[in-house]
């Protein structure tokens, strides 16, 4: 894969996954409706430090391991493939009936950066996600550590854009996004995405 087509390839599908709705885009909806525009920046900053936070420790760790032998390769490779095979299909089969709002909790922190940048920390699909989904985007003779850290540095800026439009029409895209029918859909686009991308995992070779 050139650096183009990497570039590329990983532009378009992030850009799916990042507006299929989650745990972050219900937080940052919730925050915007109910605390305001500068609270949910903070929230944005905080879980797109998180993702960066989790980049780094992918890199360095995914770029050691993959310096280290086929077999580790191989066995990273089979294991993503699985991994997001297993999501895909669970997105298929079994779509969300609706997307829920994030509910503020009074006993969690009111500091919304801090909040948002735990809430990705201290969940390890992100992690799990991450060094199962980045690894094919890496081209060939290509430093791993330092295209983990261009590959998630896209992913956070095309995350703040989708937050700004978020925050900017918090009421109208947070209708849209609980039409059931949305959701169902965009679980299904998404785990077919999936799905591609682990064969195509499975089917990669080390460089």
């Amino acid at each position: 894969m050139s650096i183009t087509d990497a570039l590329l390839a990983f532009s378009l599908a992030a850009v799916l996954l990042t507006i299929t709705p989650g745990l972050d885009t219900a937080l940052i909806l919730r925050t915007a409706a109910s605390e305001g525009r500068k609270q949910a920046w903070q929230a944005a900053i905080g879980i797109n430090l998180g993702c960066f936070l989790w980049g780094a420790m992918i890199a360095f760790g995914l770029g050691a391991l993959l310096a280290t032998s086929e077999l580790a390769y191989t066995i990273l490779k089979w294991c993503g493939a699985l991994y997001l095979s297993w999501l895909g299909l669970q997105m298929i089969v079994r779509p969300r009936e609706q997307f829920e709002l994030a509910q503020s909790d009074g006993k969690q922190s009111s500091n919304w950066f801090v909040r948002g940048m735990l809430g990705n920390l201290l969940n390890p699909k992100i992690g799990v996600f991450y060094i199962s989904f980045l690894p094919q985007f890496i081209p060939a003779n290509h430093s791993p550590i330092a295209w983990t850290f261009i590959l998630v540095m896209i992913h956070i800026a095309l995350t703040f854009v989708w937050f700004a439009m978020l925050i900017s029409a918090t009421q109208r895209i947070g209708r849209v996004l609980k039409q059931p029918k949305f959701t169902q859909w965009m679980d299904r686009i998404t785990g077919g995405i999936f799905i591609l991308f682990a064969v195509k995992l499975a089917m990669s070779k080390a460089s």
